[in-house]
Parts: C-alpha cells; sequence; structure tokens
C-alpha cells in the first residue's frame, strides 16, 4: 500500500473521530457480568503479533467480535512454528467475552477477557530461493485485559493468544500441517 492512501485513510479516520467522538460515553444494557462497556465500536492499532489495525464491536454490554487485518512478521521456530523468512497478511475475528473487571473506578475499568475465534494468514516460506507463497487457517484462544477509559473513549489492551494453525499444500507436507503456537499484542482503539 503506497503511502497516499494510507495519509488519507488516517486523514479521514481522524476527522470522522473528532466529529463522532464524545467525551463522555455512555454504557448501554444491563449483563450478569460486572463489566459493562464503555462503548459500541472501536478501532485502532495493534503491535506484535499480529500488528495492523484492531477493531472490537460490542454485540452486547460483555460480549463482543474482535476483528483486525494486519501482518506476522518472521518468527522462525518460535513454539515449533516454521514460518521461514518472511511474514505475511494475517486476518481475524474472535467472539470475546469479559466475564469480570478488576477495577470500576470514576477513572477506568480494568475487565479481563477470554474468546475463541478463526484466522487466515499468508507468508512466503522462502523455500529454494523463489517465490512460495503459503496459506493457513487458524484457531485462535484470545485472552487478555483491557484499560477502559471511562472518561475519554479509550481503551488499551494487552493480550496472549493461543493458536493452532492448519498448513495447506507442500509447505504442510514438508513441515508438518499443525502448528501450535503463542501470539503476544498489545493495542489501543478509539471508541465511536
Amino acid at each position: 500500500m503506497s503511502r497516499k492512501p494510507l495519509l488519507a485513510a488516517v486523514a479521514m479516520f481522524s476527522l470522522f473521530a473528532a466529529g463522532t467522538a464524545a467525551a463522555d460515553r455512555r454504557s448501554f444494557g444491563a449483563s450478569n457480568s460486572n463489566y459493562t462497556s464503555n462503548g459500541k465500536f472501536g478501532l485502532g492499532i495493534e503491535l506484535g503479533a499480529p500488528s495492523g489495525l484492531n477493531g472490537k464491536f460490542f454485540l452486547s454490554p460483555n460480549r463482543a467480535l474482535n476483528f483486525g487485518v494486519g501482518w506476522l512478521y518472521d518468527q522462525g521456530n518460535f513454539n515449533n512454528r516454521n514460518y521461514a523468512r518472511n511474514g505475511g497478511i494475517h486476518l481475524y475475528l474472535d467472539h470475546l467475552w469479559h466475564p469480570v473487571s478488576l477495577s470500576d473506578n470514576p477513572t477506568f475499568k480494568l475487565p479481563l477477557y477470554i474468546g475463541v475465534g478463526g484466522a487466515f494468514w499468508t507468508f512466503d516460506s522462502g523455500r529454494d530461493r523463489i517465490n512460495n507463497n503459503v496459506s493457513a487457517i487458524a484457531v485462535r484462544v484470545p485472552f487478555g485485559i483491557a484499560f477502559d477509559f471511562n472518561k475519554i473513549p479509550l481503551d488499551v489492551f494487552a493480550q496472549l493468544t493461543l493458536v493452532v494453525d492448519l498448513f495447506f499444500g507442500d509447505y504442510g507436507s514438508t513441515y508438518g500441517h499443525f502448528g501450535p503456537g503463542l501470539e503476544g499484542s498489545i493495542g489501543a482503539r478509539f471508541w465511536f
């Protein structure tokens, strides 16, 4: 992606966010958890594995869809996952539950969350010095903690995700069709 479309997208996002964000968000509905979300839809960045854009859409006060588009870097043999030389595009969607909030004070909420989801990603295995694109699907089990600020439309999160990859094609035949691993990331989202 060239810089001009990326800068245009960031500028449009900033203008939209400035015009629609309220500093004091309102919770919606009741829940059977002691955590209730401060917003309905958040969009931001995620750094780690994967790195890229991240979004979260609450279906109810304590259940949400977490999604992202980004990339995975070369991770070598991290946790028995052999990605060879080059990372690639990574798409994922998780269903999250927020069963408890460790803190609920006037400044922020501190919910724990766990979920289950799936991912699709591609990478260049780099074998034989030619372009060997490989595709994989994965089952994901993310768990983490979020700092959900009450007075500003922002949250910051840290999560670990257990993954099991299923590789396709010659790569799977050579290195095995299954690849378990652990991914970690941090991020921030602006809430609309």
